[in-house]
């Protein structure tokens, strides 16, 4: 049985999650004019990386509170919702942007990050299995 406490953190979790997930649409179609450049060459890939590294953490974390385990199947899943959504997004940015077009390696930085992601959850089970 979930106490309030977990459940709190539950919803609390889905709701960052559902936020990311939006925030990650509005950062890659709207237009942002008069952004500081910060001199690092391909500088969005590591956006995009943080963007889909944290999707997956987030969404990831999310069903191991709601199936109270790490279930790598899970965690599988959504790092391939991470990709789709990123390709999701290249395509907006392509067919219905004025200032951004689609950029293959922007899916790969995309991909990378959840990849990561599902790495670490791998890792945390692993040490979680031989704490027992």
């Amino acid at each position: 049985m979930l106490t309030n406490n977990s459940l709190v953190l539950k919803k609390a979790t889905f709701s960052l999650a559902v936020g990311w997930t939006l925030l990650i649409a509005v950062l890659c179609l709207v237009k942002f004019t008069d952004l500081p450049s910060i001199g690092v060459s391909e500088a969005d890939k590591y956006v995009h990386f943080t963007f889909h590294f944290v999707f997956t953490m987030l969404w990831g974390y999310y069903f191991w509170l709601k199936l109270n385990e790490i279930a790598l199947t899970k965690i599988v899943y959504v790092a391939i919702s991470s990709l789709c959504y990123g390709i999701l997004i290249e395509f907006l940015q392509e067919k219905f942007t004025t200032t951004r077009h689609a950029d293959v390696f922007d899916v790969l930085a995309n991909f990378s990050g959840a990849v990561v992601a599902l790495v670490l959850f791998v890792l945390i089970k692993r040490q979680k299995l031989a704490n027992k």
